[in-house]
């Protein structure tokens, strides 16, 4: 990849309009790998209060299979009322004229499949959405969820993003992730034969993983014929089991040089198709490592480095 295929541009290339992404916190979603089902605990990174700033706790969660939603009418309030205390923000601060309705926190597809459907059509019918973009793990969506998303792609934009992590089972068994690399491979395939779009995240820095390994999980990702990609370093944020690994010494955070020279050479091994919606990452509740706690001057030294590797940005 000489020229550097983001996101934004695809959309910009195929509706000719600024779309932007509008982050959902659903109440009442959780995890397979937190409720029980196939672990408890999470994974050791996991804190989803700083991965979307429309987060919402809940006592009462679902599951794929949950008999009933009692919370529905708030689901569908509360998707609601985030999508138009967040529009005006990105109307005014990046001009957008249409928008995708990024379902991010937990699982947005473990829940019984009329809360899903109810939730998805209702993000459809929201003002100048075009579509949506669902986060979820390959262990926790079925096939009527899949056959019922591959019918609304004829009409909408619609995107299903996978937390792949690493393709390495020994990684994901360390990370309390409760599937293994087999799974991903399986999930995404079934996904891409319903000509789905997929978008992979990766991230670099886990725990005793060499740079080898991370590239390994690029080149392994690659090959699902993905569409899209997010790379994120980890970081640690307080109240994650990662934050006591951290406190006692026993992990140590990927340094922005090492993340930088992997995450170029991860760009550089995209075929042009695969365009990339995240770089970095970082939170508010950072703990560690004190690099990603500016967004801003993270892209900086990114874009330099691409500069400096000859890739157009």
């Amino acid at each position: 990849m000489d020229k550097l295929y983001t996101f934004g541009k695809y959309l910009k290339k195929k509706y000719k309009k600024n779309i932007k992404k509008v982050p959902i916190s659903i109440p009442g979603f959780t995890c397979p790998n937190i409720d029980g089902t196939v672990s408890r605990g999470g994974c050791v990174f996991c804190e989803n209060e700083s991965f979307s700033p429309n987060f919402q706790k809940e006592k009462f969660t679902l599951n794929l299979n949950s008999k009933e939603n009692p919370l529905l009418q708030k689901q569908l309030a509360s998707l609601e009322k985030q999508f138009f205390n967040t529009v005006p923000f990105l109307k005014k601060q990046y001009k957008a004229e249409k928008f995708l309705i990024y379902f991010q926190s937990f699982t947005n597809t473990y829940a019984p499949f009329d809360t899903l459907k109810s939730l998805y059509e209702k993000a459809l019918s929201l003002p100048d959405v075009i579509g949506i973009s669902i986060g979820t793990r390959t262990d926790s969506i079925t096939d009527e969820t899949l056959n019922y998303l591959a019918k609304l792609s004829k009409d909408y934009e619609i995107w299903v993003e996978y937390g792949i992590q690493s393709s390495n089972d020994k990684t994901l068994k360390k990370i309390n992730r409760g599937h293994n690399f087999e799974n991903v491979v399986n999930t995404v395939k079934k996904t891409k034969e319903l000509a789905l779009n997929v978008c992979a995240h990766l991230i670099f820095g886990l725990p005793e993983e060499t740079q080898s390994d991370m590239l390994k999980s690029v080149k392994d990702t690659i090959k699902l014929n993905i569409d899209s990609i997010k790379f994120h370093p980890l970081y640690v944020t307080e109240n994650t089991l990662l934050a006591i690994e951290y406190k006692k010494g026993y992990f140590t955070p990927i340094d922005e040089q090492t993340y930088i020279d992997t995450l170029i050479k991860a760009i550089k091994m995209l075929p042009q198709n695969i365009s990339i919606q995240r770089m970095t990452a970082g939170s508010k509740n950072l703990l560690a490592p004190n690099w990603c706690k500016d967004k801003s001057t993270q892209l900086s030294h990114i874009h330099k480095a691409l500069k400096n590797a000859g890739i157009i940005i």
